[in-house]
């Protein structure tokens, strides 16, 4: 029996190390803003791109300034590879938080913080 198990684990492990198309991940490829970018105040267009396509039913993202988080409305019309929405921002720090699941089942999630800065 613990042959058996230990074989079981030794394949598992195995399996892992082969390449394969069903392991991928939504990769973010470009967002704006940017990580670390500063944008003028007002309506501020937000958008991710990523490496495949995503389900936008069950993705999101959320807009933190210090402890108020929102979130905000994906565009329905955005690409199957984007996310992408607008707000309105006052000066201040802020940190988009993005969540996507991709259409091979995976999960992705990373946050981008920028500045808004005064007029």
């Amino acid at each position: 029996m613990f042959l058996r198990l230990a074989f079981l684990h030794l394949v598992f492990a195995a399996s892992l190390l082969l390449p394969g198309t069903g392991w991928a991940h939504a990769i973010l490829m470009e967002s704006q803003p940017g990580a670390g970018a500063t944008v003028a105040p007002g309506l501020v267009l937000v958008q991710f791109r990523f490496n495949s396509r995503i389900d936008h039913a069950r993705s999101r993202l959320l807009l933190r300034s210090g402890p108020a988080v929102r979130a905000l409305p994906l565009d329905p019309g955005s690409p199957p590879d984007t996310l992408a929405s607008q707000a309105g921002m006052a000066p201040g720090e802020y940190t988009l938080r993005w969540q996507v699941l991709a259409i091979d089942g995976h999960i992705t999630r990373g946050d981008i913080p920028f500045t808004v800065r005064a007029p």
